[in-house]
């Protein structure tokens, strides 16, 4: 090997089966694609001519992308597709409309706001506003995953729908830990908010849900220190405007 390719990483060749896969998955994505305002239902015949596939495999492509929800029974956009785009929809909703509220939010309490989504593993911060006053400023960056144990990520599988996604993201936690886990998640769905517990001295955060017309879209949370935001009563007139302000955006989502 010459000294000039010694350091270049060569391409591992994937197995067959991968390449299979990925190839089927590049042909589904290829297959929506060819959803337009003129097209708005699919055919052999015309997945065949315009990918430039044989028609028995135009057919079972389009079956299989139905079994799995991404086309409907007349091979127009499924399910899935629907529910995905109601996703990207209400993310885009939330991310126009939060940050006037945690603006609001956080020169009323004098914390750092948060609005979270929740991702594979844990809840994904989307939007930050800053506490204007006071000499030292806790916050977090957007993009940042936070930890199970975060008060984000807390509320937001309180109130999944689906319990699976719960299991998990639990899966890591030994049984006693997971145990307490869903005695938090308990707590959360009684007071609808949730608290950190992330072992660090000082800090402090409470989250609230953000509701859809059907499930739990987002959470609203304030950052700050114990001293200014302390688990009990003393934090009460806080945790009743983040609240205040998570119903609101909620409000707006549904209205």
């Amino acid at each position: 090997m010459s000294d000039a390719t010694a350091g270049i990483a060569r391409p591992i060749p994937l197995p067959e089966t991968d390449r299979g896969s990925i190839q089927s998955i590049e042909r589904a994505a290829m297959v929506l694609a060819l959803f337009d305002q003129h097209t708005r239902t699919l055919s052999p015949a015309l997945v065949s001519e315009r990918l430039g596939l044989n028609r028995t495999t135009a057919h079972r492509y389009l079956l299989s992308m139905q079994a799995s929800g991404f086309l409907s029974a007349s091979y127009g956009p499924g399910p899935l597709v629907d529910q995905l785009s109601g996703l990207v929809s209400t993310r885009q909703q939330i991310m126009t409309l939060a940050p006037s509220l945690l603006r609001q939010l956080s020169d009323r309490t004098g914390l750092t706001a948060v609005v979270s989504f929740l991702g594979r593993s844990g809840a994904v911060v989307g939007h930050v506003e800053e506490a204007n006053e006071g000499t030292i400023v806790l916050t977090v960056r957007v993009g940042t995953v936070l930890e199970i144990k975060a008060a984000q990520s807390r509320v937001l599988l309180a109130f999944q729908s689906d319990p699976a996604v719960v299991s998990r993201l639990h899966a890591g936690l030994a049984p006693a830990e997971a145990q307490r886990e869903h005695a938090e998640l308990a707590l959360a769905r009684r007071d609808r908010i949730a608290w950190a517990d992330l072992g660090r001295v000082g800090l402090a955060s409470v989250a609230a849900p953000v509701f859809g017309a059907d499930d739990v879209q987002a959470a609203m949370a304030v950052l700050g220190t114990t001293t200014m935001l302390p688990s009990s009563t003393e934090s009460e007139e806080r945790v009743t405007m983040l609240r205040e302000a998570a119903e609101q955006l909620s409000a707006m989502l549904n209205g």
